[in-house]
């Protein structure tokens, strides 16, 4: 009879249990690291955010009251607040869609004060959870003391840390992008498929994932003379399908060419935009992220130190800081971005040169390997603590949690269900609607909302809130049909012409705002 050869064992089945618990403590040491520097995060993220016991953002409120709707309606409840602008109940598209189920995770109840420590908290974990992506990232790619590298990135920019303290998508967007860069780097191009998909659910700047990759696609050009075209197909298949399979399709098409065109196209200058879209003077930028542009600069001495050409993971990463740097000085947003990107420049181009010097280290004596690290940790300190205490700052001036409550209290106590209200500032509505969604607005999350859907309208609108409206009862009640006018205590020259107009009637005040019934 034959005998058949010998089957080879598998390589998993000759694993030793010495080697299997080897790696099972690794393994262990390495959950207990990401969980230990994700405490540490979340800890650090909590000193700022409770620095106040408001929130650092008008739209927080918007966003958390809207995740409540959606326990109480469904994931879809009919947005009917804003008729008067792109977002009008026929083309409503909630472009924070995966934000807003994430947020109604904090959201258990309906109670203002519940509502707003749940957005804390919320506020808290979600860019703990983006640091610890990029040191995830950093230690994927071999950065010695890459913990520290990542705690870091709370030295930068007090800007930085007030914008990622908000309840808004910012974090969430940072921490896929930090995914989607340290998956290129491990060429498991695949898994940007899904991220590009869940990206467009989530925030409407999903465009930077492309990016990302455009970066990355640049550099191994450059530096291994190949096109890697899968690097920019899987992120861009993944957010076609975002589009196409998504729950407001066709809606999200047409509102991100009116909501994006306007920010970014000829017109843009002629457009009124929220302040976050206008860059920051010079000096202030370097008042506010001066140790994330010096982390651009050390990336860059590093480079030129190692006197070498940078490989293709130290140029994706230049490019990317690069890029965001460039669009910082270009609108003050993207400050969420580039000190996190300029990070990780710093970090892969400085690797080498510090390894090399840690070597020489260990060379002189065991003792002496520990200086470079101390040195390293002390170093930081001082931006780290500085930069904290400003964050903390720029958060304690946030306004009061109770704005406009007292005058939505009234409105929703003395004006019929699905009332339409006048206010004399868009950027009112997010607290109005926090504490009121039993009425309608006119204007509310970004003047271009209403601006596109009815120039005329919009103009009429920024005419009467600005004063040059004798008698504005005529239009606030012919043009508009609102039943209620709420305003700040700031518009003095609306104000001046309401007190003499006798189509209003002053029925509520206090020390944040009035309330004007419009009389028929």
């Amino acid at each position: 009879m034959r005998r058949l050869p010998a089957l080879p064992l598998l390589p998993a089945l000759t694993l030793t249990p010495p080697r299997w618990e080897a790696a099972k403590r690794a393994n262990v040491r390495l959950l207990g690291e990401a969980l230990g520097l994700l405490v540490l995060f979340t800890a650090l993220f909590a000193l700022v955010q409770y620095a106040t016991p408001a929130l650092a953002d008008h739209d927080g409120y918007y966003h958390m009251r809207l995740a409540r709707l959606m326990r109480e309606q469904g994931l879809k409840p009919d947005f009917v607040w804003l008729p008067f602008s792109i977002l009008s109940p026929a083309a409503y598209y909630d472009h924070h869609f995966l934000h807003h189920v994430y947020l109604s995770l904090f959201a258990g109840s309906a109670a203002p004060a519940d509502l707003i420590t749940g957005a804390k908290l919320a506020s808290i974990l979600m860019p703990a959870l983006a640091f610890l992506a990029v040191w995830w990232l950093l230690r994927g790619q071999g950065v010695r003391w890459a913990g520290l590298w990542a705690l870091g990135l709370f030295a930068l920019s007090e800007a930085f840390l007030y914008r990622l303290s908000m309840p808004r998508a910012q974090a969430a967007s940072l921490l896929i992008l930090a995914l989607g860069l340290h998956w290129l780097l491990q060429r498991r191009f695949a898994l940007l498929l899904p991220l590009g998909f869940v990206y467009v659910w989530w925030y409407n700047a999903f465009p930077l994932l492309l990016l990302v990759a455009g970066a990355y696609v640049a550099a191994v050009a450059l530096t291994e003379r190949r096109l890697e075209w899968r690097a920019l197909a899987y992120p861009a298949a993944g957010l076609a399908l975002g589009l196409i399979v998504n729950p407001y399709f066709p809606q999200d098409l047409t509102f991100i060419i009116q909501h994006v065109l306007p920010k970014i196209g000829p017109e843009a200058t002629a457009t009124s935009v929220g302040n976050e879209w206008y860059p920051y003077q010079t000096w202030t930028l370097v008042e506010n992220s001066g140790p994330a542009l010096a982390a651009f600069l050390l990336g860059a001495l590093a480079l030129s130190w190692r006197g070498q050409r940078p490989d293709r993971r130290t140029l994706t990463a230049f490019f990317l800081a690069a890029g965001f740097g460039f669009m910082l000085f270009k609108s003050r947003r993207f400050v969420e971005y580039y000190p996190a990107f300029a990070l990780i420049f710093a970090a892969l181009s400085a690797a080498p040169v510090l390894e090399a010097w840690q070597a020489g280290l260990r060379a002189r004596g065991r003792g002496w390997a520990w200086l470079l690290p101390l040195a390293l940790a002390v170093g930081l300190a001082v931006p780290l603590t500085a930069t904290l205490g400003q964050a903390r700052t720029a958060m304690a001036r946030s306004a009061s949690a109770d704005l406009f409550a007292g005058a939505s209290g009234w409105l929703t106590a003395h004006s019929a269900p699905g009332s339409l209200i006048f206010q004399t500032d868009w950027d009112d509505f997010p607290r109005l609607f926090f504490y009121n969604t039993e009425s309608q607005y006119t204007i509310g999350l970004d003047p271009t909302y209403m601006q596109l859907y009815d120039a005329a309208l919009y103009d009429d609108w920024v005419a009467i809130t600005r004063g040059d409206v004798p008698q504005p009862s005529a239009q606030i009640r012919g043009r508009f049909g609102a039943e209620f006018v709420v305003s700040d205590l700031k518009h003095t020259g609306f104000l001046k012409h309401a007190a003499a107009d006798a189509g209003l009637q002053e029925v509520y005040r206090d020390e944040q705002a009035v309330v004007f019934k419009v009389l028929p």
